[in-house]
């Protein structure tokens, strides 16, 4: 057995050495705080305020999946257009409830039967006689349907879309307080030799964004961004805002069901091939797991990457659906000396001339057609997608990357299927890439009807070492290269007003890794059970464990060995809504982090936050957090209300307290005013951040501004 010593982690910024007295005294400032901030709002009346649900779960999903930012805003960004937007039950058709992202295609399948037999409906509660629809994924939808009057349905042109549709301009403008180091003074003779230490632009993020709709048949809009120290009508940057883009969308056209232009996102099958929404996380839900070709959808998010620019479209002939798409546009790259592409860059920074210099210096083109047939308890779909660089793919050579996609032009074709029996559900796809690997995804789900046992999903997934898709998404838990896995899911009512939702997942990862230098495994598990008292209180317990392999080097030794790492992750959050308009959520999280032979790492926070709802008009939210953790590796993120269609979740590490507080104002009927303010105070170290980025302090103060005009 190897020594046990202290791992000298090089993510850690910073060493707690606060006193056990000192850490006490901050707790106990802390909880009294709370408690006669809490005390003091109860004794307010207002108004009925209902939870964020749905924001909730987007969070807990980004946390355990680890999503990137541009994955995060699409989610947010459409579901936050679905509650802007909210279907009408009476008059909702098959096909918008299959485009619904929170509803599997049995959930989907299973209300629109139950629309059709029991029409009108009279409240939006009576989605609890719906079969496939437990309490909690009542609780999840509810925010984005309501119940109208039956009108005539007609199929209205253009003109009468135009004229009959809805206008919305949103604008957003953020800002840091404190200096950051990309912002500072340097001398001339400083930047001729580092030119990247000074941002070329301002110190604040602005957006705007205008759209216009006739329900979800018609949808175009523009989005301009500017990311704090980009350049913002400066000599270099004549045109204004670092980003534009445009969208054109129109549904149920005759035999078009969609026709997109402009920007544009995809998915196909299973997403083997190709899926830029977002994949099926594993804790989303057990039914949800099996996924099915979804027609174009625009991008209306600020993300700079992750779409296509052109034209897409679906037609549909009885029980045939073709879907085609091109796009052509020029993306941002890291190149090599030699002008060959080592990765694409997706973070949509140009702050500095090294990111200037990497501004759309490749054109992409891309192309693709599914051919979808489909009847009432089966479905088949063919796939192909092709896609070509001006300039030659070719990674820097590492062992690890031995298998990854090299070249100008790639091309990839699959098969999706799905086949429902009785209570069982199959689907699953099989792709191919152009150097003959192949990719696999196969799911079965068992549908009981007892009151005690919701969906049971079991999948196979193999992904072939060589497998190349530049463009594929699908259900894993690194990517769809190189890994094997089985997993097993299950939704269980124990008892009444109970849910838990479990999974577990055998990871294989046959070849090397990136930071693994031999074949490894990992094991994923997760339980969580909400426990609801009545509709307006609820107590939820969660917990997850991810056991991997990663390369890690002793001190004093120049060997590298394999070990394995475990992360465990505890929460424990109560949520209470009143009556009279206040909303309560405390939560109490825990991680522990160990390294084989090493020592634990620790970290722990509690938070709370206290929402109230005064009217129409307007509404506030305040968040207060208290977090110890002993490194990056056990860093703890919390999720914090932020501004109309905005998302935020940071992590903290370290030691240190959280605030912040916003408020939303109805200035006149049609126009809505929301700010926000967040501080960060640290204990443990006099510097946030590092180069360009570095705050020299230990402190940080951001605002965050939001305004929407609706006409």
């Amino acid at each position: 057995m190897f020594p046990t010593f202290a791992e000298k982690n090089s993510l850690d910024k910073c060493k707690i050495n606060q006193s056990k007295s000192s850490m006490k005294n901050r707790i106990h400032l802390f909880l009294i705080t709370s408690s006669l901030i809490t005390n003091f709002l109860l004794s307010v009346p207002s108004l009925y305020a209902q939870q964020d649900t749905w924001r909730e779960k987007l969070a807990q999903i980004a946390e355990d999946e680890e999503l990137d930012e541009s994955t995060i805003d699409n989610m947010y960004e459409e579901l936050s257009n679905f509650e802007n937007n909210p279907i009408d039950l009476n008059t909702v058709s098959r096909e918008q409830l299959e485009r619904f992202p929170l509803l599997s295609f049995e959930q989907a399948t299973s209300l629109a039967d139950f629309l059709e037999k029991n029409r009108p409906l009279y409240s939006v509660y009576e989605l609890r006689n719906v079969p496939r629809l437990d309490y909690n994924t009542i609780q999840l939808i509810l925010p984005f349907f309501y119940v109208g009057e039956i009108l005539p349905q007609k199929s209205l042109p253009i003109s009468k879309m135009i004229k009959n549709g809805k206008n919305e301009v949103q604008f957003r403008l953020d800002k840091t307080l404190e200096e950051r180091a990309g912002y500072g003074d340097f001398s001339d003779s400083i930047l001729a030799r580092y030119p990247n230490r000074k941002y070329l632009g301002e110190d604040f993020y602005t957006s705007l964004k205008y759209s216009f709709s006739y329900r979800d048949k018609f949808q175009t809009g523009l989005v301009a961004e500017k990311d704090a120290g980009e350049p913002f009508f400066k000599a270099d940057s004549r045109k204004g805002y670092d980003h534009y883009g445009f969208h054109f969308l129109l549904r149920d056209m005759g035999i078009v069901k969609t026709l997109a232009l402009g920007d544009y996102r995809m998915s196909f099958g299973q997403g083997l091939i190709l899926n830029n929404n977002f994949a099926t996380p594993k804790s989303w839900t057990s039914g949800n797991l099996i996924a099915r070709t979804m027609e174009p959808k625009r991008h209306f998010s600020t993300a700079e990457s992750g779409y296509f620019h052109g034209a897409a479209t679906a037609v549909e002939i009885r029980n045939m659906t073709i879907t085609a798409f091109y796009s052509n546009q020029y993306i941002d790259t890291n190149l090599s000396s030699d002008g060959e592409i080592t990765s694409l860059k997706t973070d949509g920074y140009h702050r500095v001339p090294l990111d200037t210099a990497k501004r759309n210096n490749t054109h992409e083109e891309v192309m693709g057609a599914n051919v979808n047939y489909r009847t009432e308890h089966f479905q088949f779909g063919a796939s192909g997608i092709y896609y070509r660089f001006n300039r030659n793919y070719n990674p820097t050579p590492r062992d690890y990357n031995l298998y990854y996609f090299r070249g100008q032009e790639n091309s990839n074709f699959s098969f999706d299927y799905s086949y429902r029996f009785s209570r069982f559900v199959f689907g699953g796809e099989t792709a191919f890439s152009q150097n003959g690997a192949v990719a696999t995804l196969n799911s079965l789900q068992y549908l009981p009807n007892t009151p005690r046992l919701g969906a049971v999903s079991l999948s196979y997934r193999n992904y072939s070492k060589s497998y190349q898709a530049l463009y594929g998404q699908a259900f894993s838990e690194s990517g769809i290269q190189n890994e094997q896995g089985l997993y097993l899911g299950a939704t269980i009512y124990p008892i009444s007003k109970l849910n838990v939702q479990t999974y577990i997942d055998f990871i294989r990862y046959p070849y090397i890794r990136y930071n693994v230098d031999e074949p490894s495994r990992a094991i994923d598990l997760y339980a969580n059970a909400v426990y609801s008292f009545s509709r307006n209180s609820q107590f939820e317990l969660r917990y997850k464990l991810k056991q991997k392999e990663k390369n890690t080097t002793y001190p004093d030794e120049n060997s590298t060995w394999v070990l394995p790492y475990v992360t465990h992750k505890l929460r424990m959050r109560y949520s209470l809504t009143l009556g009279n308009g206040w909303n309560f959520r405390t939560n109490a999280d825990g991680v522990m982090y160990q390294v084989q032979y090493f020592p634990r790492e620790r970290g722990w926070m509690i938070s709370q936050n206290v929402g109230y709802k005064g009217s129409k008009k307007w509404q506030s939210d305040f968040y207060a957090g208290y977090f110890d953790t002993d490194s990056y590796n056990s860093r703890i993120y919390s999720y914090e209300r932020n501004l109309l269609n905005t998302f935020y979740m940071p992590s903290f590490y370290g030691n240190g307290i959280r605030l912040a507080l916003s408020a939303k104002y109805r200035l006149i009927a049609n126009l809505t005013f929301a700010i926000k303010a967040g501080y960060s105070r640290y204990f443990d170290r006099d510097v946030i951040g590092s180069d360009t980025e570095q705050i020299d302090g230990n402190h940080r103060t951001d605002i965050f501004t939001y305004l929407k005009w609706q006409f």
